[in-house]
Parts: C-alpha cells; sequence; structure tokens
C-alpha cells in the first residue's frame, strides 16, 4: 500500500523510478540489437553517465550530511546520546517556539533539496535518501494540528528521561566533561518547566493524560527526589552518579581531589536551586490538575478531534494508510490462528482443560519464575546472557552482515522500574565507547517470567533490536541521518520477526519457550484488538485489561501495565505486529519469485542493508532485488 507522501514527493518517486528502468530497458534492447560490426564507441555515453550519476549522489549524501548536522543542533542531549560532545553541557530548547522554528528550518531544507538536485541523476540508495528526508516533512507537517495531544508527564516523560539521560548517557572523562555535567544541572530548571508551560497549554485545550500518568509522573519524582543532597534520606541515583563520575576524575589523576570537591558542590548548587523546585512546581501542578482528571481513562477519540487525530497516529507508527477497523480486524484473526498453535503446544505437553485453563497455569506455576529475591534478579539476567551468546554463533548461517558494537543485559533503574513494565532496548555508540542494552524491569520477578526469557532476548537483543540497530549505525556510505533515523513499524516489526526467526535459528527447543514465543506474538495481534478498541472503539481501561488476560497467558501485573501504556501512546502499539506481517509477507513474495535462487542470508542483508525504512519503501528495495537476482 502507498504511503502518504506529498504529491511531488510520490511524482518523484513514481516517475524517477520509471525513468531509470526505461532507460536501462532501452540499453539493453539496443545492446541486444545491435550488429556485431557495431563501433565500441556507441556505449561510451554509458560510463559518463552512470560518472554522472555517482557524482550527483555523492554530492547528495555530502549535501544531507551537513543539513543533518544543522538539525542535531537542535537538540544537544540526541548529539549526546549518539556520542557526540559538541554541545555536552547544553539541555534542548523543548518550547512550542523552538518548535515552530525547527519546522521552519526543516520546510527551507527540502525547498532547498528539490531545488538543488535531479533526483533521475540519483543512484536507488541516494533517491530513498531524498525520499525520506521529504517524508520526514510530510510526518512533521501532518503532525501540527495534533502538537499538544500528545501527553507529557507519564510513561518515558521527562521527569524521569532527564535523570536516565544523565545517567547513562552523560560521560565525564575530562574536567571539562564535568563542568559540561554541571551546566546540564544548572539548565535543568528551564528544560522541566518548558515541559511544564507545554503540559499547562494542552491542559487549557482540553487535553490531559489519564489520571495513572499523574499518579506515575508524581511517584517517580518522589523516587528521583529523595536521598543526598534533595533530602538526608540516603544517597539519590542521581547524586550516586555524579560523585561517581566526579571522584573517578580523581582516581584517574586528572583532577585532585579539592578540584573535584569544588565541582560537586557545584552541582549540588545547581541541583538544589534550579532542579529541585522544578520538581515541585511540577508536582504542585499535576497534584492540584489531577482533580480535573477523570478515574476512568478515555481514549483518543475523547480528545479535541479525536478520530483525526489517531488515524494520524496509526499512519505515522504503521508508515501505512491503514484504518483502525482494518488493524482491530488483522487483531482478531491473528489471535485466532495464534491460539490454534498454542492448543498444539498445550496437547504436547499433556494438560487437561482449556486454553484459558492453560493460560491460569502459566501465569501461576512457580516453575516459570525466578525468586523475587537479589539473586533471582542475577540469575534472570545470566540466563538472558546465555541464551544472547549461544544466538551469536549461529548468526552467520542467517546474515552476511554482522553488528560489531557490544551487547549488555541490565535491569532498570530503580527511579523508573515498574512492576511489570516491558522490556527495551538502548542503543549503543558506533564506536564502540558504549554497548547498546537489553533492559529488564525486574522489581516483580512474577512479571518476568522464564519462558518468555528466550523470545525477549531475540526481541531485544540479537538478532532483534541490537542487531538490526547496531548494522544501522554501522553502515557506510549512507548519510549520517539514516544511520540514526527510524520508524516503528521496521524496528519494532524487525523485533517481532526476529522472536519467530529464533525458531528457525534452532531455538525454543522447550515447548514451554515456544510456548512463550507464541505468547510473545499473540500479544503483539492482542494490541491491535486492545489498541484500536481503546482509541476508536471506545472501550474502557477494564474492558481492554478483560481481552488481553482471555486471550493471552501474559501476567496480570504485565497486563495492566501494558494497557496503560496503550491509553499512554496511540497507535505505537500496532506497529509491532503490522510491521512484522508486512516483513513476512515481503519474504514470501520473495521465496515464491525466486525458488531455489532464494538466500535467506542475501534477504537478510537486503532488509538491514539500507537502514530502518517506511515499509512500502522497503517493499520496493526487496521487489528491485527479486529482479536484479532473477
Amino acid at each position: 500500500m502507498p504511503l502518504c507522501y506529498s504529491s511531488i514527493a510520490r511524482k518523484t518517486q513514481r516517475y524517477g523510478v520509471r525513468l531509470v528502468l526505461l532507460s536501462l530497458l532501452a540499453a539493453l534492447n539496443l545492446a541486444a540489437c545491435a550488429p556485431a560490426d557495431t563501433p565500441a564507441t556507441v556505449a561510451a555515453p554509458a560510463p559518463v553517465a552512470s560518472m554522472n550519476q555517482a557524482n550527483e549522489s555523492q554530492r547528495l549524501t555530502e549535501w544531507l550530511d551537513a543539513e543533518y548536522a544543522q538539525e542535531l543542533d537542535f537538540s544537544p542531549l540526541a548529539k549526546t546520546r549518539l556520542g557526540d560532545k559538541s554541545a555536552h553541557g547544553e539541555l534542548d530548547d523543548v518550547s512550542e517556539a523552538a518548535s515552530d522554528a525547527q519546522l521552519e528550518w526543516r520546510r527551507d531544507s527540502v525547498a532547498r533539496l528539490r531545488s538543488e538536485f535531479d533526483y533521475v541523476q540519483l543512484n536507488d540508495e541516494a533517491k530513498r535518501s531524498f525520499d525520506l528526508w521529504v517524508y520526514q516533512l510530510t510526518q512533521a507537517e501532518e503532525s501540527i494540528p495534533f502538537r499538544r495531544h500528545g501527553f507529557i508527564f507519564g510513561r518515558n516523560g521527562p521527569q524521569a528521561s532527564l535523570p536516565n539521560s544523565l545517567i547513562n548517557y552523560q560521560v565525564v572523562d575530562t574536567e571539562q566533561d564535568a563542568l559540561d555535567y554541571v551546566s546540564r544541572l544548572e539548565q535543568s530548571g528551564r528544560y522541566l518547566l518548558q515541559y511544564l508551560a507545554r503540559t499547562q497549554l494542552a491542559a487549557q485545550d482540553g487535553v490531559r493524560a489519564p489520571f495513572f500518568d499523574y499518579q506515575q509522573a508524581l511517584s517517580e519524582i518522589e523516587r528521583i527526589t529523595s536521598g543526598e543532597p534533595f533530602d538526608s534520606m540516603g544517597s539519590s541515583a542521581l547524586w550516586d552518579d555524579v560523585t561517581t563520575k566526579f571522584n573517578a576524575l580523581v582516581a584517574a589523576g586528572t583532577i585532585d581531589q579539592s578540584r573535584a570537591d569544588a565541582l560537586l558542590e557545584q552541582a549540588r548548587t545547581a541541583i538544589l536551586d534550579t532542579m529541585q523546585p522544578a520538581y515541585e512546581q511540577i508536582s504542585a501542578w499535576l497534584a492540584a490538575d489531577l482533580e480535573n482528571v477523570s478515574d476512568s481513562a478515555q481514549g483518543a477519540w475523547s480528545l479535541p478531534d479525536g478520530e483525526a487525530y489517531y488515524q494520524q497516529r496509526l499512519e505515522r507508527m504503521t508508515t501505512l494508510p491503514l484504518t483502525a477497523d482494518e488493524i482491530f480486524d488483522t487483531g482478531i484473526s491473528e489471535v485466532a490462528r495464534i491460539q490454534a498453535e498454542m492448543e498444539e503446544i498445550k496437547a504436547r505437553v499433556g494438560f487437561e482443560g482449556s486454553l484459558q485453563d492453560f493460560f491460569t497455569f502459566i501465569r501461576n506455576d512457580d516453575r516459570f519464575y525466578h525468586p523475587n529475591t537479589d539473586e533471582g534478579r542475577a540469575a534472570y539476567i545470566a540466563d538472558a546472557d546465555a541464551i544472547l551468546a549461544a544466538t551469536y554463533e549461529k548468526l552467520p548461517e542467517f546474515f552476511g552482515i554482522l553488528p560489531k558494537a557490544g551487547l549488555q543485559v541490565r535491569r532498570v533503574e530503580p527511579f523508573r522500574e515498574q512492576d511489570g513494565g516491558a522490556a527495551h532496548y538502548a542503543r549503543g555508540t558506533k564506536d564502540g565507547s558504549r554497548p547498546g542494552t537489553f533492559y529488564a524491569h525486574l522489581s516483580d520477578m512474577r512479571a518476568a517470567s522464564k519462558h518468555r526469557l528466550e523470545n525477549l532476548a531475540y526481541h531485544e537483543g540479537v538478532p532483534g533490536h541490537h542487531m538490526q540497530i547496531s548494522i544501522q549505525q554501522e553502515l557506510e556510505g549512507l548519510p549520517a541521518f539514516r544511520a540514526n533515523k527510524g520508524y516503528t513499524a521496521y524496528s519494532e516489526g524487525w523485533g517481532l520477526y526476529a522472536e519467530g526467526l529464533g525458531k528457525e535459528m534452532g531455538g525454543y527447543e522447550d515447548p514451554y519457550a515456544d510456548f512463550g514465543r507464541l505468547s510473545g506474538e499473540i500479544w503483539r495481534a492482542v494490541r491491535l484488538v486492545v489498541d484500536t478498541g481503546i482509541h476508536a472503539k471506545r472501550w474502557t481501561q477494564d474492558e481492554a485489561v478483560q481481552y488481553a488476560l482471555e486471550n493471552s497467558p501474559r501476567p496480570e501485573p504485565s497486563v495492566r501495565s501494558e494497557i496503560r501504556r496503550y491509553f499512554n501512546n496511540p497507535g505505537q502499539a500496532t506497529a509491532y505486529k503490522i510491521g512484522m506481517l508486512r516483513i513476512q509477507a515481503i519474504r514470501a513474495k520473495a521465496e515464491a519469485a525466486l525458488g531455489d535462487n532464494f538466500d535467506i542470508r542475501d534477504f537478510h542483508d537486503q532488509v538491514l542493508g539500507s537502514g530502518q525504512l517506511p515499509m512500502s519503501m522497503l517493499e520496493a528495495k526487496i521487489d528491485a532485488w527479486i529482479e536484479a537476482t532473477r
């Protein structure tokens, strides 16, 4: 299905590609029909055209790299996550005015792109780069009417993401790095209060997060600000990080203890004079405004122009023009298909009773859980490490391109950990100085079942997110923005595809682990139903929870946490299964077309070899590869 490109982008892509194909066919026909004594000089223009194409494509790459460097100037925090210290002491301007300025910059950039480059003269990858740069503007433009619809404080809000960024990404190797850390602490109040101002504007427009987002933000702020220097109740996670990093400079001989003490005092002052008052102001507003929030969560339909907003979110998340009804029906169908496979495993292990009885058994039996102790948590992480180590050995059988970056498994930090929270992946740096991280929420081990761990390891680690994102960062010859930009349907679709690929690679030998694979897949199918149910069919939180419990074996704490996530981020949950289904369909098409010539390593390298792409652009690439392989 086509993407929602602007009309110019659609025409450019359609006719540009058609012209190139027609030119190639014409050249082939001329070569085939030419008489034997045709002078060799007749073919001379082809290398010239090829050289022009290479030059124009290289010029575009260099131009886009310069543009992307300007784009990154809007987000010092993004630079830091990429390992770039050029704005290491600054925090983003997150005001609406700054957002307006960035949009105007992007409009100007795309206008210059269209005027300065001849699309027909670009090679295939350069055309993708051109189209992706335009596509980003299209997405930004389509989001303008709903700029205040996103819920700011709640799951993954700035109240937790800022300290998370400082703790996990703020590298301190030099005295200047320490000064930069202090500088960011000094700017933290401005940064947090800009988000509060945006939240207040949204509230004036009638946009408020569900009550549980308010509660979560208040709880996280309380945990973040517990301990030194905020109070005398132990030491906070943020202060532990500051002191550890500054004292490491002393141990390395970079600064002496007196200088470290002076820097620590500056950091303490910044936290107490800037960060703490901002957190107090945010907490006070959230607590007061909670009175204006219903204790019954409602979906996107309840927001201003909510139906159009949800459709925009679905198209952005899936990168396809699918309706809520289409996605809901797909979910119902997939749930039924996967349950039939679950019935087969239930029979294989000899369980007597209904599938729902089997779900209850899986949820409650102690054999499927590590103890809710520190030893149990350590065992869970050790099991994940062992699964990933075994999988790494099998990768060369299925991939030609392999990731270079390291991978670690870690427990989520206490200040942002949630009972039943979803595991997730955080990318490393291209230079390998920071490995990729598979994070697990382990505060409640009854929400972290053993039988699903293998499935999670494939999704978050290899051959899933870590492999895909690391390869994307390590690709050579593409514009830098393509190493870092992403599309949820592609990335999460690949993660879910990787779960199934793990079975092809010899995984899930234990039938309960294979049931864990199906549990992961059916949950993504359930997401299609409950996300559209909540936001388009006006399901309540209890209705969504009930459907999920009846149709999957996921533990109840995890179900409740996940359902709240879907209220918080409309449409995002649909991208996983839609992306997986599209990748599987593209692969099936390639296998049918190529027969014995289909090579799984080549196919995977094609899928991963251009970085993340919208689904229709990925399919067009694979179609071209099929024809070339024929």
